[in-house]
């Protein structure tokens, strides 16, 4: 069908009150199409143009070639070419004839070209001819004027290649750009077309027709096309706007300006002088701009890639190894293990590693080999823990001799270095590489697990603390290195196991986190015992007694034989906590000092002891003498403790349980004498001395001076001892209820206290007014509680254990006090009458 043309010419700059106009239309173009139509032919001259330019300067003006959509659906390809004012306005003698061609919906351009392939059809023309002119886009058949030259200019525009085709991508979607063009800042429009042509080489059909252009404007803001060229000077007006501006005249973007793996690999094709590439990467299976098959295609015609690029080309590979036959898969494992490459990274040998995986068993070893090479080479002298490795087959003839030969003696220095690997993944890759190469490392076994054992507790604490959950990171890779290898499995299980009384707590919770395997006949009692105690705690709660009995019962040992199970049972109950006195007695009893001795168990029962003591005080009101025994439970295991470890215990926490063995001989037997400076001594010994203990022992002792009892040159030394502290204890205790009643009801007892109260009133500073305090306070109010019988029996036996003098100064003393009652009682009464 013959396509309607379209004629228009521009008023010149500076002709005031001239418009534009149409000088020709052709059928079936509507007066509402052409007001649509004509903003996109007007155009404006650059600054800078003379008023009657030569011919040369006239040629050398823009001449925009433009492809644009209309709101019905239907198009436009216009190119626009200066020409000279032949009518000689007053203004400049140059403007625009713009030459279109308009394209109703649905029809496609003659020969089912692209636009850009029109741009130098020698049917344009400058003038609005008399009568019908061939049409523009009526091109003859082959390639196209745009088509010539590529190579050449893609090559010239290198730096800019990659981030221009990125954004040509991007403004070729589905969406419109929203009136934010891709500018293209050329001094040349042509340089604007052959950038369309590359898009158009590059692009998928159906992108390339969604790139409505102009190769030159003045207006990029507003325009509505959605790649726009300017020329140079305007370029900084288009980024101030804050449009996508690439000034491909200038100085190179570093690093290519673009992330973007499908543009990289775009631009490094056409570099190569290989546009025919395009269409066979688009022959290949995946998403149209995946850098995948582009980069694919481009490794096997021998073009190099950088490391995006062939870790694209290795994962679209790895998940479709049934795309490419078998030449060519043999040329991408080539280009990938090329040895000239040296910039390879992390993710690329991770692709590999799955590349490898995808074709093992699908093409011949002799293809797979170099791969499976590079792998291993890699997991040595690169450090990759991440990497899937190949099985032990996956070499054949003498590529897997030459690969051990060059690093085992490498694997096994680094294995046999005391002071690395660093961590354990790279341990535990460095054994695995060993086993698949059969570099023997028996000698070096030993010394890596017993290095590697705690390194795995340390990071997975480590893992831990940082947030982590779930598996450590290296736990795949080392339950695997222990499903391969028996040898190294029963030596690491053996490792942890000796390690885990020492740190049983960190065991348990590294087996909680990965589950090694340790079900075979390998006795491992410590490692059994770390595995059982989560699910003892989860059942028996907080009944620790019982999670120990249960915990120690997983060991499958007698402590009796193995001593060391004490010590990982303890550890595992009571790893942040002293037992309780309870719980200590059950330890101890559960078996010999001998084995509490070899565990080191002993010093968890001296913290019971001295910790017990220290948070359960005796409370007020405490009866004088002997407490009950439940009371003195610290005490006795203090005696037991002292009397099962003599050399063990020393120190502060030696006189610590001998002022608690003290505590319970002073309550229940008789201790060696001087046992106010004995309690001096040891809380000297024993400080800083826990307050509580401290107030402990002081009451049992003064319980004792107060007893009935009490040897009287005990009580003649702790008066004379004049210690603040221990009389100040003494006299708390006086006036307890318990004592004031045993003074109200036992005469004798009444009249003992009378007799020490006043029988030292020169013994030191402190004691004097403690018992002058004492009598007035404490025995007065309780002999005027009593009747005059008992009253009598007191000063009787003042008598009997004193002498006359001290019954006449109990008469003397209680006297006083009858005469106060009786002076108070008539004042009473004088005041009532």
């Amino acid at each position: 069908m013959s396509l309607a043309q379209v004629h228009y010419t521009s008023a010149a700059p500076g002709d005031e009150g001239t418009a534009g106009r149409f000088t020709a239309v052709g059928p079936g173009v509507s007066a509402a199409l052409l007001a649509e139509i004509e903003p996109l032919l007007r155009h404006e001259l650059p600054d800078g143009v003379a008023d009657r330019p030569s011919d040369g300067e006239l040629r050398s003006l823009p001449q925009p070639f433009t492809y644009a959509t209309l709101s019905d659906g239907s198009r436009l390809v216009s190119r626009s070419a200066p020409v000279r004012d032949t009518a000689g306005g007053a203004g400049r003698g140059v403007r625009f004839h713009a030459h279109a061609v308009h394209l109703p919906p649905g029809v496609p351009l003659p020969g089912d070209r692209l636009p850009v392939e029109a741009w130098r059809s020698p049917h344009w023309v400058a003038v609005t001819p008399d009568g019908a002119i061939p049409d523009p886009l009526a091109l003859p058949p082959g390639p196209t004027a745009v088509s010539e030259g590529l190579d050449d200019f893609a090559v010239s525009r290198g730096p800019w290649l990659a981030a221009v085709l990125a954004d040509l991508r991007r403004a070729s979607g589905p969406k419109e750009p929203g009136g934010r063009p891709v500018v293209l800042v050329e001094r040349q429009c042509a340089d604007v077309a052959r950038w369309l042509g590359l898009a158009s080489v590059t692009l998928p059909r159906e992108c390339a027709e969604r790139l409505t252009f102009t190769t030159y404007t003045r207006r990029p803001g507003s325009s509505a096309m959605r790649v726009v060229g300017m020329l140079p000077e305007d370029a900084e007006a288009a980024r101030a706007a804050g449009l996508r501006v690439h000034v491909c005249t200038g100085q190179a973007p570093p690093g290519g300006g673009t992330d973007d793996v499908w543009a990289t690999t775009a631009a490094r094709v056409w570099r190569s002088r290989s546009p025919e590439l395009f269409r066979e990467a688009r022959e290949l299976p995946g998403e149209p701009f995946a850098a995948g098959p582009l980069a694919v295609t481009a490794l096997c015609a021998g073009i190099a890639l950088g490391p995006d690029g062939r870790a694209a080309a290795t994962r679209w590979a790895a998940d479709r190894p049934y795309a490419l036959d078998a030449k060519r898969t043999g040329q991408l494992v080539e280009a990938l293990t090329s040895p000239g490459i040296d910039d390879r990274t992390g993710p690329e040998f991770d692709a590999a590693g799955r590349l490898f995986g995808a074709l093992e068993g699908r093409c011949p070893a002799s293809v797979t080999a170099p791969l499976a090479a590079m792998l291993v080479t890699e997991a040595v002298r690169g450090g990759n823990g991440s990497l899937e490795l190949p099985h032990r087959d996956a070499f054949v003839g003498p590529e897997g001799a030459e690969v051990a030969e060059r690093l085992a003696p490498e694997i096994l220095t680094e294995l046999g270095d005391r002071a690395g690997p660093r961590s354990v993944a790279r341990t535990v890759q460095l054994l695995r590489v060993a086993r698949l190469l059969g570099v023997d490392g028996t000698d070096a076994l030993p010394g890596v697990v017993d290095r590697l054992a705690p390194a795995l507790l340390a990071e997975a604490e480590e893992e831990s603390g940082a947030g982590a959950e779930g598996l450590p990171g290296f736990a795949p890779a080392l339950l695997e290195l222990l499903d391969e290898q028996f040898e190294v499995r029963t030596a690491l299980l053996g490792a942890l196991d000796r390690l885990a009384p020492e740190d049983p707590g960190a065991v348990a919770r590294f087996l909680e986190r990965v589950a090694l395997p340790f079900t075979g006949t390998q006795a491992l009692p410590h490692l059994r015992m770390c595995a059982e105690v989560p699910g003892a705690m989860a059942t028996l709660g907080g009944d620790r007694a019982a999670v120990w009995h249960r915990v120690l019962r997983a060991a499958g040992l007698s402590p009796f034989a193995e001593p060391l199970v004490l010590r990982t049972a303890v550890g595992l109950v009571w790893e942040d906590r002293a037992p309780t006195v309870e719980e200590a007695r059950l330890l101890l009893d559960a078996a010999t000092s001998d084995a509490h001795r070899a565990a080191g168990t002993w010093a968890r029962l001296v913290d019971a002891a001295l910790g017990a003591s220290a948070a359960e005080p005796p409370a007020t009101g405490t009866p004088v003498g002997p407490s009950p025994a439940s009371t003195d439970e610290a005490a006795a295991l203090a005696h037991d403790l002292l009397r099962g470890f003599p050399g063990e215990i020393g120190g502060r926490e030696r006189a610590g349980l001998l002022l608690l063995d003290l505590v319970r001989e002073l309550r229940t037997g008789a201790p060696e004498p001087g046992w106010a400076e004995t309690v001096r001594t040891l809380c000297a010994q024993a400080d800083p001395v826990e307050p509580a203990l401290r107030e402990r022992a002081h009451t049992a002792l003064v319980e004792r001076l107060l007893a009935p009892d009490r040897p009287g040159a005990e009580l003649y030394d702790f008066v004379h001892g004049d210690d603040a502290e221990l009389i100040a204890a003494y006299d708390r205790t006086a006036r307890t209820e318990t004592v004031r009643t045993r003074l109200r009801t036992q005469p004798a007892y009444a009249a003992d206290c009378f007799t020490v109260w006043t029988a030292h009133p020169h013994a030191g500073r402190t004691w004097p007014p403690v018992a002058a305090a004492l009598l007035d306070e404490v025995l007065r109010p309780a002999v005027r509680a009593m009747s005059a019988e008992d009253v009598a029996e007191v000063e009787a036996t003042v008598g009997r254990t004193g002498s006359s003098g001290r019954a006449d100064a109990f008469r003397t003393w209680n006297r006083v006090s009858t005469l106060g009652r009786l002076g108070r009682r008539i004042a009473g009464r004088v005041r009532r009458g």
